[in-house]
């Protein structure tokens, strides 16, 4: 019997919570979708590569230090798993962690990743108390720019040829801001209801 997913935040729309088996087949369709690859590191991804990745992911906890803990972001009405964001501790400075995420294609342009994130970023700074958050984007991906900008992340760089993906060397932007920026403008926990612990 699968043991139950722990839920990490709950927002208006959505449930934020570990990866559980049930995942596995919303997880391994958007993934697999050729538009979603198209700024990742992954291609030709397969379901025994979503098998895996889910099975792993059931026994991480956020906040380790060198280690990626990822979220599953579910529809709240329906349990459907719709995206995810992946939280990178760093090994060298753990106060400091990297964030990424993928929303399948049929729920973007609704704000889920917006909601999403601010949860996350929440909970970043208010839960496991990290002083900094820190995103990179291909330059080319023009809606993880939006998504960044909007939750007001500050464009820290622009660092060339910094990343190689499918064979080719690719610029990408840094985006950061620190916890004091993030309390400042975010005093109360609007969007969170529960789910913090």
């Amino acid at each position: 019997m699968e043991k139950s997913s722990h839920v990490y935040m709950v927002t208006d729309r959505l449930v934020i919570r570990q990866f559980g088996l049930q995942d596995t087949e919303s997880f391994y369709k958007y993934r697999a979708n050729p538009a979603v690859a198209q700024f990742q590191s992954w291609e030709n991804y397969t379901y025994e590569d979503a098998e895996s990745f889910v099975s792993k992911q059931m026994d991480h906890t956020p906040g380790q230090p060198g280690t990626w803990f990822q979220f599953a972001i579910v529809s709240a009405d329906s349990d459907q798993l719709i995206g995810d964001c992946a939280l990178h501790t760093l090994l060298d400075e753990p106060r400091i962690v990297e964030l990424g995420f993928t929303l399948a294609p049929d729920h973007q342009g609704n704000g889920y990743i917006h909601e999403a994130l601010e949860a996350i970023l929440n909970y970043i700074f208010r839960m496991l108390g990290k002083h900094k958050a820190i995103a990179f984007t291909d330059v080319r991906n023009e809606k993880s720019i939006r998504v960044l900008e909007r939750l007001g992340m500050r464009r820290e760089g622009h660092l060339l040829q910094n990343y190689m993906s499918k064979g080719k060397w690719v610029d990408e932007y840094q985006y950061a801001v620190l916890q004091s920026e993030w309390l400042s403008r975010h005093r109360t926990n609007k969007n969170l209801r529960n789910g913090l612990n």
